[in-house]
Parts: structure tokens; C-alpha cells; sequence
């Protein structure tokens, strides 16, 4: 394994992405709840987004499970959380199989089993959720529930690094500067380390310096 940035692990929502929209559109009424969940408005949101999980739509579905798991604004419940998010996830949310892929890892409201982490967080990398790529990169860095293999793991950090996460750019840039899973690339490392640092991230800084790199202007 490689020294790097540990496993995002947030039930969080990029809202505007996978779970807000989503391919199902999104009528002005749920648009609320969305946008009420988003302000922190759980009590504005929650009625909203039940009536809509009950019709069936993912987006509402994902949110609801989220606000169960997290236990934001009802009582946490993860076996609920747990129930909703696959409803959604088996609709194809990618933001539901992400979240239905932690709770997996985690052992929450399903037993711990790291067969369906890797089922879920790549039917949800598969369809671009950044997120869901860093952390498959991790599952093969580290040969949990696959076969350890630090070129699959460049892989799927490279993808979640295109998108800006700056994390997987700085697990990318540290393959880089030691050679594994890719060719030892001094360029190749600054150059991804830069991206890094340039938003802020204090270990791309701090490896930069190491290499001889600019940590910004």
C-alpha cells in the first residue's frame, strides 16, 4: 500500500449531482425538498421527500435514507437508512449505490461485507460518481474483497483525479513519485501533486517540497 489519503467515507451528497437529478426528472415540488435539505431545512424537506419516496422517486429516496443514517432530524435508523438507499440504488442513483456500498463497508444496518462494497461502489464509479472511484482505488490498494492490484488502483484514482477530487490526485501523484502501479515519473508526480496542492491539499504541499516542485504561486 501506498502512504495515502485514507477512504472517503461521508453519506453525504453532492446536491446538483447524481442524487438531485438523477435520469428521472424533477418537479418543482420535490425541487423544494431538495433545495430545503440542502439550506439544512430537514423539517421543510422531510414530509416532502417521503411523499416522493413513497411515489418512488430515487433522488427522494437517497435523501431520505441519508437523513435516517445520518439520523438528521428522525431518530437514526440504519436498517431504514439501509432500505431506502437500496430502493434508490437498485433505480440506478448512482449517489444510492455509492451511500448503500458504505453502509456495506461499515456494517451498518446489513451485515460487513466487502463483496458487496465492491458490487455497489462500481456499479455507482461506472457511472462517473467521483467518489465511489477514489475509494474502489483504496479497495485495490489495499486487496480488500479483490485481489490487491495497484494497477486497477491507479486506475480508479486517475478517473476520480479528472474529475478534481484532490485526494485521489494526491494518492495519483504519490504512485507517481514512487513507482507503483505505474512507472516512477518525477513530471508525472509534480504535475498531479500540483493539482492537489493547488486546492489546498497540506500533504501535496508538504510532498511537492519534497520533490523540488512549485506548491503554488
Amino acid at each position: 500500500m501506498i502512504n495515502c489519503r485514507a477512504m472517503l467515507l461521508l453519506i453525504g451528497l453532492l446536491l446538483g449531482g447524481c442524487a438531485a437529478t438523477g435520469p428521472r426528472p424533477v418537479s418543482p415540488d420535490l425541487a423544494r425538498g431538495i433545495t430545503a435539505y440542502a439550506h439544512g431545512d430537514y423539517a421543510q424537506a422531510l414530509p416532502i421527500l417521503q411523499r416522493h419516496a413513497q411515489s418512488g422517486h430515487p433522488a427522494a429516496q437517497t435523501l431520505l435514507g441519508v437523513m435516517y443514517y445520518k439520523g438528521k432530524y428522525l431518530p437514526q435508523d440504519y436498517a431504514k437508512a439501509v432500505l431506502w438507499l437500496r430502493k434508490a440504488a437498485e433505480q440506478g442513483n448512482a449517489e444510492a449505490q455509492f451511500n448503500l456500498g458504505v453502509a456495506y463497508y461499515q456494517g451498518r444496518g446489513v451485515p460487513q461485507d466487502d463483496l458487496q462494497v465492491v458490487y455497489w461502489w462500481k456499479k455507482s464509479a461506472w457511472q462517473g460518481y467521483a467518489l465511489a472511484q477514489y475509494n474502489l482505488g483504496h479497495i485495490y490498494d489495499q486487496g480488500r474483497g479483490v485481489l490487491r492490484d495497484h494497477q486497477r488502483a491507479q486506475r480508479w484514482w486517475r478517473m476520480a483525479a479528472d474529475q478534481g477530487l484532490a485526494d485521489a490526485q494526491y494518492n495519483l501523484g504519490m504512485m507517481y513519485a514512487l513507482g507503483i502501479g505505474v512507472p516512477h515519473d518525477q513530471a508525472a508526480a509534480i504535475k498531479w501533486l500540483g493539482k492537489a496542492a493547488a486546492q489546498g491539499h497540506t500533504e501535496a504541499r508538504q510532498a511537492l517540497k519534497r520533490l523540488g516542485g512549485r506548491t503554488g504561486p
